[in-house]
């Protein structure tokens, strides 16, 4: 049976309730993400007589008596408040210089290739190459880097990559010709792997983790590389499981890289399992749309938490295009950091420069 409508309600919208209690109207969700997806694609389209020209004026014109902030669940609230201030900011998003490395550094970056699909539409694994060439990253973090459905095999050549930029995959799928984890890859300029572990995340879809234990020229270095999952719940349980499983190594200089899917800080994030390692999850840089980022879900952390520095979205115009996400990249100070190493690396085999071990696999 379906509920009578409340003041302010569209006559026939239905009345849902969603996990956290918070009731909304279907109709009404779906017109205000339809009308703020047009936005996000081209914010200077005029949208006709008829229709709103801004997010607020959008949920207004459908509730003209109901406040956007009682009407909407929590998580959807807080992304149009970004969407409306990346609105009132410009559609560009600002172009950052080059991150300079220091002694003793490194440059990290994660990036969201989006399956080497574009905003525009286009599948250009070369465009994407171009992209993490302009990064000069040192270890590099790639999501959606496999094929999702069939033979996960990657998407990158990775010989020509490793070419161009002096970036080395670090093998760990078991498909012939995969790249990754779950879409997790990891690639490495110089150094030394001591140790990889494949991690398997809790939640309803597939989700993983690379764990890598690193001996860099700056340093010693465990890099977490990760993609989590889309409902807030999953994400709570994947971060503990990612905490658990850096917990179970020996103390040393810590990254954790990725898509996180998480723009909220403080008490509605569903990352506050991280904050003892990592520190207060502040803001973040806004990464996602690429064409209109107002979103911070990629994320590079780290523990200790001041060895991160100069974190930035890489905002090029190629790197606008090439995905939906932007790059994220800073600079990493390891050289003071690596006091508190207990391990001595362990034997390993030469590999195209990069020395690779056994992979352990983490259910």
């Amino acid at each position: 049976m379906t509920p009578p409508c409340p003041r302010g309600q569209p006559s026939g919208a239905v009345v849902e309730v969603d996990e956290r209690g918070h009731e909304f109207f279907t109709r009404d969700r779906e017109n205000v993400t339809k009308h703020a997806r047009l936005l996000i694609e081209d914010p200077s389209l005029s949208l006709g007589a008829d229709k709103a020209t801004s997010v607020e004026e959008v949920w207004m014109s459908l509730t003209p008596t109901r406040p956007i902030r009682s009407a909407l669940p929590v998580e959807l609230q807080s992304a149009l408040r970004k969407l409306g201030g990346a609105l009132i900011r410009g559609r560009a998003p600002r172009t950052e210089g080059a991150v300079p490395r220091m002694d003793g550094s490194i440059i990290a970056a994660s990036y969201n290739v989006h399956k080497c699909v574009g905003v525009d539409n286009r599948f250009d694994p070369g465009r994407i190459a171009a992209v993490i060439a302009e990064l000069d990253a040192d270890v590099l973090a790639l999501q959606e880097v496999d094929r999702r459905f069939g033979q996960r095999t990657g998407l990158l050549n990775t010989a020509a990559l490793e070419g161009r930029t002096g970036l080395t995959l670090l093998h760990v799928s078991d498909t012939p010709g995969g790249h990754g984890w779950h879409g997790n890859a990891l690639l490495v300029r110089q150094g030394r792997l001591i140790r990889m572990r494949r991690i398997s995340l809790p939640g309803a879809e597939p989700r993983g983790a690379l764990m890598a234990e690193l001996q860099l020229p700056a340093g010693r270095l465990r890099v977490v590389a990760t993609h989590l999952g889309l409902l807030r719940r999953h994400r709570a349980l994947q971060a503990q499981a990612l905490l658990d499983a850096i917990n179970q190594g020996s103390p040393m200089p810590t990254l954790l890289m990725g898509d996180l899917n998480e723009w909220r800080p403080g008490v509605p994030s569903s990352l506050l399992a991280l904050e003892p390692m990592f520190g207060p999850l502040g803001v973040g840089e806004p990464s996602f749309p690429s064409r209109l980022p107002f979103l911070a879900l990629d994320r590079i952390l780290a523990s200790p938490r001041e060895m991160v520095s100069a974190a930035a979205a890489h905002a090029s115009p190629l790197a606008r295009l090439a995905s939906d996400h932007l790059p994220l990249r800073a600079r990493i100070d390891l050289g003071e950091y690596q006091g508190a190493l207990v391990e001595p690396p362990s034997p390993a085999i030469a590999q195209k420069g990069i020395a690779q071990e056994g992979i352990a696999k983490a259910a």
